[in-house]
């Protein structure tokens, strides 16, 4: 039996990574396999965690992918709320890049350790077909769908009140019907379906 939907669930944007400052640039993929933060993207971790200090959070839910993590902890640490962290591979990032290649749980645990990660298996990620010319699997559309649907049905039975979600702008254009520039904050309905324009 799932529980009741959360009261509020705030969708939060990482900040701007090594790739999205690359890409932005250039146009081209640079291979920056789960890449990290940006000087900027950790400035826009540090403005969001001021504008999200008074938002009383039971739990903060991340992607495993280090642009995320990077996130969660220079938005979340310290919070006046004391939330409980927890790392979630169901809304990391469509696989279609090189950064949205993770890496091995093990390695995230020794980098992360204020985060528990003893949960995930350690190759998360899609690594099931063959690799493409980028060098990278890309993951299949289905694959991508039913985790978005996994996602909301995964929220809608959380018991909390007030949750974080930390993820990736192609995830959460497909759950919120809207791309969120980095650190974006917005509220999650779930009671709405998203209209979505052309995908892939």
């Amino acid at each position: 039996m799932q529980g009741m939907s959360p009261t509020r669930i705030v969708c939060i944007r990482h900040g701007e990574s090594t790739f999205n400052a690359h890409h932005r640039a250039t146009g081209r993929d640079p291979g920056h396999i789960d890449a990290r933060l940006s000087e900027l993207g950790h400035r826009q971790a540090a403005e969001a965690r001021t504008a999200l200090q008074a938002i009383p959070f039971d739990l903060v839910v991340t992607s495993p992918l280090t642009r995320a993590l990077q996130t969660t902890a220079g938005i979340f640490s310290g919070h006046p709320s004391k939330p409980r962290m927890l790392v979630e591979v169901l809304h990391r990032e469509c696989q279609e890049s090189s950064c949205d290649v993770g890496r091995a749980t093990s390695m995230l645990a020794e980098e992360f350790p204020e985060f528990d990660v003893g949960h995930l298996p350690e190759i998360w990620w899609h690594a099931e077909d063959a690799i493409q010319a980028e060098g990278f699997p890309t993951e299949p559309r289905d694959l991508f769908d039913a985790r978005v649907a996994g996602f909301r049905d995964w929220l809608r039975a959380r018991p909390e009140k007030t949750i974080a979600v930390v993820g990736h702008s192609t995830f959460f254009y497909h759950l919120t019907g809207r791309w969120l520039a980095n650190c974006e904050a917005m509220d999650l309905d779930l009671t709405v379906e998203p209209r979505l324009r052309a995908f892939g």
